[in-house]
């Protein structure tokens, strides 16, 4: 018994676990640009009170249904809804990251330009088919690498990640105490009012809460711990409080920080110096801050130094990774052409690598008529926020499959024991997310717009053709 609970994960252990997987420093930037300085507060509390509570003790009572499913969206697919529903979800998984890579490469170079040059201009200046050439052949490089079957980059996105977390909360405590070290730096003056805290509710609005549910999500990953945490049934969702509490305690007070530096109104200024917050504005805070602090661009550099180091290691895991989800999966093989299971000598799914270049890369090519390198980044940022989340709508279906049949799926943690509530909280977290994509493609740029629009429709596509392909190839063969 000593030695069970030893092995057991205490509920405060799993929140910090999650947190560290959940949250990052681009959330709080993001929140702040696109939702007006600190008018995003009242937008965080109603995204984690009404969505994302739910949305994680939702994913514990998967987690705990199919705790020898290995914790994955396409086997709790699998179990409640059949295998071929199950081959869709993880098609989505993986289509979802081609536009994910895209962002990857691009976010590598602006980061090591702003370690190497210390500012915004240089990197935003250049031709934008330049940049984007330029970003085509790194993302050439990486996609050779993840062919060779090399992963070397795997650790060092771990230390990456857990450098840049690190630095997420330092930036927090460093800014509070800023004013205390060098009161004269000349901070943005905040109001905390009615008026000040409060959106407008408009078009804008509306069309970037896409933003904040692409920031919540990913929690699922913590799945496979529902079970190894000390009394689950209490600790898990404890675990799940309290990583809400601290994600709340960090989007606030990250969200106040940043109001000390930047002024909304310089923010809102123009199209061009929105776009270039969206781009620069990580590496201007810590710029700042070091400057703060009379230490220079040193803070700068290193979070762009971890910067490069964990776009580019998790650009290569992305290329790796989502494809052997889904095609090492043999419950989807019957549903991909055998082209696509082919593997070269080091274990690689050559052909599968292929279609990530050709599908990636007309993204990255595409984007070569942007006007300006800055607003590349903004644009994929919105197409991250488009795409990425329709992940999680595969959860929720999960979750509402689940309960319509609770009896076959025993568990040791439910979410709530009312059905009627589940299912609502079910139904209600998959109409948020939907709808937020949705509206997150409205652009007042038709190119953008287009471009939110086609990307997702053509990899739905392509995963509702590759099934048919797959039957042909085996009547040809018969």
């Amino acid at each position: 018994m000593g030695n069970k609970s030893s092995k057991q994960i205490l509920w405060y252990n799993l929140a910090f676990m999650a947190f560290s997987t959940v949250w990052g420093f681009g959330n709080v930037l993001n929140g702040f640009v696109y939702f007006n300085g600190i008018q995003v507060v009242f937008s965080w509390i109603l995204m984690f009170g009404l969505y994302f509570v739910p949305y994680a003790l939702m994913v514990g009572e998967l987690g705990s249904a199919f705790k020898n499913s290995g914790g994955g969206v396409s086997s709790w697919i699998n179990q409640t809804m059949g295998k071929k529903i199950a081959y869709y979800a993880g098609w989505t998984y993986w289509a979802c990251h081609i536009t994910y890579i895209a962002s990857k490469s691009s976010g590598g170079l602006k980061a090591l330009s702003w370690a190497i040059f210390r500012n915004a201009e240089t990197y935003d200046s250049l031709p934008t088919l330049w940049v984007q050439l330029a970003t085509l052949v790194v993302f050439l490089f990486f996609a050779w690498v993840a062919s060779k079957g090399l992963n070397p980059l795997k650790k060092l996105a771990t230390v990456a990640g857990t450098s840049m977390f690190v630095m997420s909360i330092l930036y927090i405590l460093m800014m509070f105490g800023a004013p205390l070290i060098n009161p004269d730096a000349g901070y943005v003056s905040m109001e905390f009012t009615k008026e000040t805290l409060i959106p407008n509710f408009n078009v804008g609005y509306f069309t970037s809460l896409s933003i904040l549910v692409f920031a919540v999500g990913g929690c699922e990953k913590i799945s496979p711990y529902v079970n190894k945490v000390k009394d689950p049934e209490k600790g898990f969702p404890k675990g799940m409080i309290a990583l809400a509490i601290m994600v709340v305690i960090c989007a606030m007070l990250g969200t106040v920080a940043m109001g000390m530096m930047f002024d909304p109104a310089q923010i809102n200024a123009s199209e061009e110096a929105f776009n270039s917050y969206v781009s620069n504005g990580a590496y201007w805070a810590f710029q700042k801050l070091g400057h703060y602090y009379g230490i220079g661009d040193s803070l700068l550099v290193i979070y762009a130094l971890c910067n490069v180091i964990g776009q580019f290691s998790t650009l290569v895991i992305s290329i790796d990774a989502p494809l052997r989800m889904l095609l090492d999966n043999e419950d989807s093989r019957e549903f991909i052409p055998s082209k696509l299971l082919k593997k070269n000598e080091n274990g690689a799914y050559v052909n599968g690598i292929k279609m990530v270049v050709v599908l990636s890369g007309a993204i990255i090519l595409i984007q070569s008529v942007v006007p300006g390198a800055a607003a590349v980044l903004k644009q994929l940022t919105k197409l991250n926020s488009v795409c990425m989340p329709m992940r999680y709508l595969w959860v929720f279906a999960a979750y509402i499959a689940l309960r319509k049949n609770l009896d076959k799926h025993p568990a040791e943690y439910r979410f709530v024991k009312n059905q009627g509530i589940a299912k609502f909280f079910g139904w209600w977290c998959f109409g948020v997310t939907a709808i937020c994509c949705i509206l997150g493609m409205y652009s007042d740029d038709i190119f953008t717009m287009a471009l939110n629009i086609i990307t997702p429709i053509v990899l739905t596509s392509l995963g509702l053709i590759m099934p048919y392909l797959a039957k042909r190839e085996r009547e040809k063969l018969q």
